[in-house]
Parts: structure tokens; sequence; C-alpha cells
């Protein structure tokens, strides 16, 4: 398969106006890639409820994504909560405030720190492979022969993987927390003497439903973003301008989809935060 004209190189503007010209091919380049995926998201959002399901493809891709990545977030939480919990007691402990330890390292891992680390992790991790299967069946032409045995992409490959990411991630945030958490108690009670019965008190009563639906609303957000632009680009690695079409270009699309998936999930959590606080 020959390379779209998508893919080949910009074209050359000159005169006093190439700036303009350069700018205007930018912006309408971006504005198509957008239409394009969201036509993407559409259709893999319809292929999940679409018959017959395919219950093992499902969860093969949740044993790929959840538990797959079980020793990345919890290493990633443990570490955090630690951080939390020490960085924490020496800066309340200046003011006399040591019980308000563990409502610092609750409410900052299950309302920010927990689904916003969860999905960069996840995106590394299981994004990227993602990104890099679909990368190189488009470039093998694997994905054209399913279209023309008359095999619905987005039903077979795709929405397996989207439901997989949205199933897993709020699973995922929640044992971030909960580990988080226990590393944060381990080092502020146990290593620098905080109080244990005022760090239990003080996140058992700052800890409310709304803190804990916000962090859910935010993982199954995360999931869907991270599952949208990591699968998109590595379906439309052969239509991504200046990426060619080849195995160089898998790559840059992988690289591409971890870094546009980390940047939106900060993007979206600051949203998220400011309309459901």
């Amino acid at each position: 398969m020959s390379p779209t004209p998508a893919s080949s190189a910009p074209p050359r503007f000159s005169g006093p106006l190439a700036g303009l010209g350069r700018l205007g091919y930018l912006t309408l380049d971006s504005l198509t890639d957008l239409g394009r995926m969201g036509f993407f998201l559409f259709w893999a959002l319809v292929g999940m409820f679409r018959l017959p399901f395919r219950l093992g493809e499902v969860l093969r891709q949740l044993r790929f994504v959840g538990a797959g990545s079980l020793g990345v977030i919890f290493f990633t939480s443990l570490s955090t909560g630690m951080v939390l919990g020490l960085q924490g007691y020496n800066a309340l402990h200046r003011f006399g405030a040591d019980g308000m330890l563990g409502t610092i390292v609750a409410l900052s891992l299950i309302m920010e720190l927990g689904p916003t680390l969860t999905a960069i992790m996840v995106a590394g991790r299981a994004g990227s492979a993602m990104c890099a299967e679909l990368g190189i069946m488009r470039i093998s032409e694997q994905l054209d022969a399913l279209d023309c045995m008359a095999i619905d992409p987005f039903r077979y490959l795709i929405s397996p993987k989207f439901l997989a990411m949205i199933i897993s991630m709020p699973l995922l945030t929640a044992v971030f927390d909960v580990v988080g958490i226990f590393g944060g108690y381990v080092v502020g009670v146990d290593m620098m003497g905080a109080n244990s019965g005022s760090f239990m008190a003080g996140m058992a009563h700052s800890v409310t439903n709304a803190d804990i639906r916000m962090g859910f609303i935010k993982s199954l957000v995360f999931g869907l973003l991270v599952a949208w632009i990591c699968t998109g680009r590595g379906f439309f690695v052969h239509l991504i301008r200046g990426m060619g079409f080849g195995a160089q270009s898998v790559s840059r699309a992988t690289t591409q989809a971890v870094v546009y998936s980390a940047i939106t999930v900060l993007i979206f959590d600051y949203l998220l935060t400011s309309v459901l606080m």
C-alpha cells in the first residue's frame, strides 16, 4: 500500500504570505485530524454495543490492561504515598498541625494524584502497546484485510480495548489510592512519629462521598481519553502528517500517543476539577 497524500510532506510556501500559508495548512490539517478522531470515537463507542459481543477479547484486554498494570501501579502509588507522608509531615509539623496529615494524604490521592498518575502510567504501559499493535496492523495491511472480509475493525479490535480501559481505570485508581494511603501512613506514623489515631480520624472525617465520586468520574473519563488517543493514533498512523508509512512511523505514532494522552489527562484533570468542585 502506498502512502496517502495526508502522510506526504507539507507543500512549500514562498513569498510574503508564506507564514500565513503554513499556518493555514497546519490549521486545516489539525481540524481534519480532529474530525477524523471524532468519527473514530463515535464508531468505537457504537461498537461496544453491537452484537455479538467479543467477551473473550474483552477478558484478554482486561487481563492485559488491568492485571498487567498492577505492578507498576503498586510501586508508583507506594512511592507517591510515602513522599506525601514525608513532605506532608515536615510541612505540617512546623505549624503544629500533625493531625491533618491523614487529610492531606487521602484527599491528594483520591481527588488528584490517584486518577491522574494512574492514567499516565497506564497510557505509558498499555496505551503505547495498543497504539503499536494497531499501527503494525495498519502498515502490514491487516486492517485492510479485515475490511475486505467485511469484518468491522471497531467491533473486532478497538471496542474491546475501549471497554477494558474504561473498566480497568477506576479499579486501578482504587488500588493506587489504597496503596498510596498505606505508604503515607507507614512514613508519617511509623517513621516520622505522627499520631496514628489523628491520621485515621482526620482521613475519616475529611473524605466525603463527593470526593470519592470525583476521583471515580475522573478515572472513567481518563480511561476513555487514553483508549481514544492511543488506539486512534495507531489506527490512523498512515494519515498522520509527517509520519510516513513504515516501521519508523509506528514508533513515532506511539510516542505521540503517549505524549498526547499525558497532556490531555492533565488538561481534563483541571477542567473536571473546576466543574465538579
